[in-house]
């Protein structure tokens, strides 16, 4: 179990403010204080600068953010660890973000089930960037995203691609079309997922390498349910760029139409995430199940 003063520290250090990290840690701000002060002594170091209302890290301070950090991603990942020792049902922690966690995955998590009975699988369904956020903290053992991520931080494996499509409803004037050009795309009215989205990330990318402005886009809405977007597009309130795993119901329902991007195909790869072996037996397993399985 972590310090119970380095949790503090490390909540501060995220929050910025005492007041807000004593209301997370359901403590008093003196006792925040007393926290911060005990570790200041013990390292003998200043670890916040007071700027203005919020409290910024030293360079000291930095540097034990960074081992605190992972201090307590090792004491979670090590409990849970202890606990699958202990019981007869082994239970895994994984992270997808919203178009794999809500269209690609579940599937996948109960055949895997029904060859290993005794096994739980605990699903986080988030956007990308809070999916690489619980891989650091240590809540989960295994991702697997959409978006583009830092190669160099975390190791990783390649599932299988995946083709972001243009979605209208059939009442959409682009639907008589048999292609459209991006430009006409950007500036319909866009229902886009919302920022830290791995599709809306990849999207943007895309625009930027060819050249355009993300200022170009007419951003009408943005959502961050995938269910929502797509009831969104067949009322016909605008346009949207989606997996095209996404919306395959809708288009076999005939209540949504893909419309092709004239010299614009948008791929991207669906990977697996993870920082380290310590679970190595149910991660090899998992990722070979899956890709297996594909």
């Amino acid at each position: 179990m972590i310090d119970f003063k380095l949790l503090t520290f490390i909540t501060v250090a995220k929050t910025k403010n005492f007041t807000k990290a004593a209301d997370i840690l359901n403590i008093t701000q003196p006792g925040v204080s007393q926290h911060i002060k005990a570790l200041e002594e013990y390292y003998k170091v200043k670890l916040f600068n007071k700027k203005g209302k919020q409290m910024e890290l030293t360079s000291e301070g930095t540097l034990l953010f960074n081992h605190a950090e992972e201090v307590n991603r090792m004491s979670k990942l090590i409990k849970y660890e202890l606990h699958n020792k202990s019981s007869i049902f082994n239970r895994y922690y994984v992270g997808a973000t919203l178009t794999i966690g809500g269209y690609v995955l579940p599937k996948l998590i109960g055949r895997y089930r029904k060859k290993h009975e005794n096994t739980d699988i605990i699903l986080y369904v988030e956007n990308t960037e809070s999916i690489i956020k619980r891989l650091y903290n240590g809540d989960i053992y295994l991702g697997v995203i959409e978006g583009p991520f830092n190669k160099s931080k975390v190791n990783y494996e390649k599932l299988r691609d995946d083709e972001l499509v243009l979605a209208v409803s059939y009442l959409h004037p682009f639907a008589s079309k048999e292609s459209v050009t991006i430009e006409e795309v950007l500036k319909n009215k866009l229902i886009l997922r919302e920022k830290g989205s791995g599709t809306r990330k990849v999207f943007e990318n895309k625009l930027i390498n060819s050249g355009y402005s993300l200022k170009d886009m007419n951003i009408y809405m943005e959502i961050g349910d995938i269910t929502a977007l797509i009831s969104l597009v067949e009322s016909n309130l605008g346009c949207t760029i989606i997996s095209k795993e996404a919306i395959k119901a809708s288009v076999n329902a005939n209540t949504i139409k893909i419309i092709p991007i004239k010299n614009f195909d948008i791929i991207r790869e669906f990977n697996f995430v993870y920082l380290d072996e310590s679970q190595y037996d149910f991660i090899n397993d998992f990722i070979g199940f899956c890709k297996g399985d594909n």
